[in-house]
């Protein structure tokens, strides 16, 4: 019997470092609790906090107005998590404003430098019924990710520009890319300290886009692009010449909400994993396509949006998303 025991318990702990343990990813990852239209999501962990934290572009997808409103006026949203990824649930809205008036704020990113937090976010002045408005992306700085210090916005020697992603190279110097919105197409900047930077000027990527992340895994800088069927995916050994390859997030699954194609995402890399979180409109056929009403109005089912995640796998040189049957977990790092 303590031989059928003990052997036993040897299976035991053979099993569990060999098979670990299976988090399942929640699906939908997260919907906005207020106004059902998170999109655009960046992930972190909060060290002040001692929780994991999605913000995002909180649009107003419960309001009934014209054309495209809803994607305007909206403030940035929180989510949390304190079970490792496990479950969100709503913490409330960034406080941004710095002149007075209803403004919009969209497609926040973030990084942790020497004790600071550092937000960019794009900025328009007040609330439009169609895509137009000029584009600014402003920067704040935080010890808590609460209380924001508005820093000045960006000269990048462009107007109407959105949707930034940050990182450092393994010199120090800081990288940042963004949609030049006129012409749908990847700009790029650098900086040494995060507030002065140098004249933007075209990346080295290919077609119409949006909402670029970059990140390194497996030894090189990836680049994930919005391209509204899917995001593309691009490789790069210097964070200068990008090689264009395949499409991931491009169709749905079974997981509710997971579907008509991903969209405008965020990748965060942890114990070697990389997942990929995005948002999606499962209301919709298509991914960019809504139908309007005889009134001017979108239909509440096709403005809302959810929040999902993959993993992404490195295989034969290039990105593959998995989005059903992965490890799902987040690790609460050292303070």
């Amino acid at each position: 019997m303590k031989s059928t025991l003990s052997a036993l318990i040897l299976f035991w702990g053979i099993a569990t470092s060999v098979f670990p343990q299976q988090h399942k990813a929640p699906a939908p990852m997260f919907r906005d609790p207020v106004t059902d239209g998170a999109a655009d999501p960046v992930i972190f962990y909060n060290r002040a906090e001692k929780a994991w934290w999605m913000l995002y572009t909180q649009r107003r997808a419960n309001a009934e107005t014209a054309d495209v409103a809803y994607c305007f006026g909206n403030p940035i949203g929180v989510a949390e998590s304190v079970d490792n990824g496990a479950s969100w649930y709503y913490r409330g809205t960034l406080d941004l404003d710095f002149e007075h008036g209803h403004n919009t704020f969209w497609a926040p990113d973030i990084v942790y430098h020497r004790g600071t937090y550092h937000l960019f976010v794009t900025y328009k002045r007040g609330v439009r019924d169609h895509w137009s408005g000029e584009a600014k992306m402003v920067h704040y700085t935080s010890k808590n990710c609460w209380d924001w210090k508005f820093k000045g916005t960006l000269e990048l020697g462009e107007k109407n520009i959105i949707d930034i992603t940050l990182c450092q190279d393994e010199n120090g110097l800081w990288h940042a890319w963004y949609k030049k919105d006129d012409y749908a197409n990847i700009w790029t900047s650098e900086s040494k300290d995060l507030k002065h930077w140098t004249k933007g000027r075209p990346a080295k990527t290919e077609g119409a886009c949006e909402g670029p992340k970059v990140f390194r895994f497996e030894g090189y800088y990836w680049m994930i692009t919005d391209e509204w069927h899917g995001m593309r995916v691009y490789r790069s050994s210097d964070m200068v010449t990008w090689d264009r390859q395949g499409l991931i997030l491009e169709g749905a699954t079974t997981r509710p909400d997971d579907g008509p194609s991903g969209a405008h995402g965020d990748v965060i890399v942890v114990d070697g994993r990389a997942y990929i979180i995005y948002f999606t409109h499962p209301g919709r056929k298509v991914h960019p396509v809504a139908q309007m009403n005889p009134y001017g109005n979108y239909p509440y089912e096709e403005r809302r949006s959810s929040l999902q995640c993959g993993q992404l796998l490195f295989s034969n040189g290039t990105l593959k998303c998995q989005r059903t049957d992965f490890d799902f977990y987040l690790p609460n790092p050292s303070q």
